[in-house]
């Protein structure tokens, strides 16, 4: 996967506002440039290419503020980033994500309302 600068300026941003790690960002950015020494597999199911995205919005505008695409071979490090957009997030079981996954689940399987931020997460197995 060749990233656009747009995803590429998206992972920055994120970056820039303290939303994830350097760390995780170098990870994202090797993911969306399919680089890297390890490079994750997004395969799932079947043989078929797989993703999570994970989508915030602002509940007041209904805009999107994130709207992040990572293979499932990086679903911890998606997790990771989550868990920074709502604090409620924390609260849920990461394993039980995992098992859905790895049972090839598909759809939206979390959505967390954070009433004091005004914001919606959203992640999806695509």
């Amino acid at each position: 996967m060749t990233a656009t600068s747009d995803e590429r300026l998206k992972v920055l941003q994120m970056l820039e506002e303290g939303k994830i790690s350097a760390e995780e960002a170098a990870t994202l950015l090797r993911a969306l440039e399919g680089g890297g020494r390890s490079r994750p597999s997004a395969t799932g199911v079947g043989g078929e290419n797989r993703y999570l995205r994970i989508q915030v919005t602002d509940l007041a505008s209904g805009a999107g503020k994130v709207n992040v695409t990572v293979p499932i071979g990086l679903v911890r490090a998606g997790l990771r980033i989550a868990e920074r957009f709502a604090p409620d997030f924390g609260d849920l079981d990461v394993q039980e994500i995992v098992d859905l996954i790895a049972e090839g689940a598909e759809g939206k399987i979390v959505e967390v309302v954070d009433a004091e931020d005004n914001e919606r997460v959203e992640i999806y197995i695509e």
